[in-house]
């Protein structure tokens, strides 16, 4: 009868103290301590960090309430720029090969609530949503890199989307 070896616990459930040192963890161990003999914060507490908002007990209970005015409107106006786009590409189409008659389409265009939506964005959405002030500028920080305005719509605008003369991509170079 084949005796069964017994083995230790440690050996069974993996609790055992520093092995054998391999050369791979021998190499990470010496580039560990050359780390730690370059690095300033080795040995001391670490700074603490800045928290770049506080909760704040108005913010708390704005969020509560669903999305905030700008963002609503934010939404409305994006909302309204599609649908301008999409009633413009279809006057567009129905007035292919009459630039002049396209031109008279957009100057009588009606942007009027869209517009309005913009006014009161660019006139409150500094104060509902907080922004700092830049003191160099004088004026309120950039959000996402560009200014926070938005520019009326107007015939420009549907004209830089959908111009009157149309470009020929049919023509040979």
């Amino acid at each position: 009868m084949a005796r069964v070896r017994e083995r230790r616990p440690e050996e069974i459930i993996g609790e055992w103290g520093i092995r054998d040192v391999t050369p791979p963890s021998q190499a990470e161990r010496a580039q560990l301590e050359h780390e730690s003999e370059t690095n300033p914060f080795a040995g001391r507490a670490l700074p603490r960090r800045i928290r770049r908002f506080r909760a704040e007990a108005d913010r708390y209970l704005a969020s509560l309430g669903g999305p905030l005015p700008y963002m609503v409107r934010l939404r409305q106006i994006d909302d309204e720029i599609d649908a301008h786009a999409a009633r413009l590409a279809d006057a567009y189409e129905e007035h292919r090969g009459d630039p002049a008659g396209w031109q008279a389409v957009v100057e009588r265009w009606d942007f009027g609530e869209v517009n309005d939506l913009i006014e009161r964005h660019n006139r409150w959405y500094p104060v509902e949503a907080r922004l700092a002030m830049d003191p160099r500028t004088r004026d309120y920080v950039e959000v996402g890199g560009r200014s926070y305005r938005r520019e009326p719509l107007d015939a420009g605008w549907a004209l830089e989307r959908f111009p009157a003369v149309r470009p020929d991509y049919t023509a040979a170079p």
